[in-house]
C-alpha cells in the first residue's frame, strides 16, 4: 500500500511540474523551423491577461491573438527582432518576460530600495536622537534644600 502512494505521488507531482502549453494545433505551423522561431519568441512574450506566463504557456484569447500575430508575421518573412519590435511597439516594454536594461527599468527597480534606504537612515537617525540625553538637569542648591526637607518629613510621617 505504501509503495502504491509513493507511485501516486510521483506521478502527480511529475504532472504538476510539466508545463501546460496552450498552442492549439490549428495555430502551429507546418514548416518545423518557421514553428521553432515562433515558439522561441512567444516564449519571450508575457500574457498580458495572466502576466506571469508566456504567451505559449496562456489560455487566455489575447495571448491565443498574440501567437497567431507572431505567426503570420513569421510566414511574411519578418525576422524575430522585427517581430519583438512591432509587439513592443504596439504593447509596451511590459509585453516582454525579460525586459531590456534601460535607464527606465533602473530607476522602476532603484526606487524601493533608494525609498527604504533613506527610510532606514531617517529612522535610525531619529531613534539615536531620542535615545541621548539632550542634557544632564542639576538641581540649584535652594531646589536640592527643598527636596531634603519633603523626603525628611516623608520618613519622618511613616515613622
Amino acid at each position: 500500500m505504501t509503495s502504491i502512494r509513493a507511485f501516486l505521488f510521483v506521478f502527480l507531482t511529475s504532472i504538476a511540474c510539466v508545463p501546460a502549453l496552450a498552442v492549439n494545433p490549428d495555430e502551429i505551423l507546418p514548416d518545423p523551423a518557421l514553428e521553432q522561431r515562433a515558439r522561441d519568441i512567444s516564449a519571450n512574450l508575457r500574457c498580458l491577461v495572466c502576466q506571469n506566463q508566456s504567451i505559449d504557456d496562456s489560455d487566455a484569447q489575447l495571448a491565443r491573438d498574440l501567437r497567431v500575430l507572431v505567426r503570420e508575421r513569421l510566414v511574411a518573412g519578418e525576422s524575430n527582432e522585427q517581430i519583438m519590435d512591432y509587439v513592443v511597439g504596439r504593447y509596451g516594454e511590459f509585453v516582454l518576460l525579460r525586459p531590456s536594461f534601460s535607464m527606465k527599468n533602473l530607476v522602476l527597480w532603484g526606487t524601493p530600495v533608494l525609498v527604504l534606504l533613506i527610510g532606514g537612515i531617517a529612522a535610525f537617525s531619529y531613534s539615536r536622537r531620542q535615545a541621548t540625553p539632550t542634557g544632564v538637569l542639576s538641581l540649584s542648591a535652594e531646589e536640592e534644600a527643598r527636596l531634603n526637607k519633603l523626603l525628611d518629613e516623608q520618613d519622618n510621617s511613616e515613622q
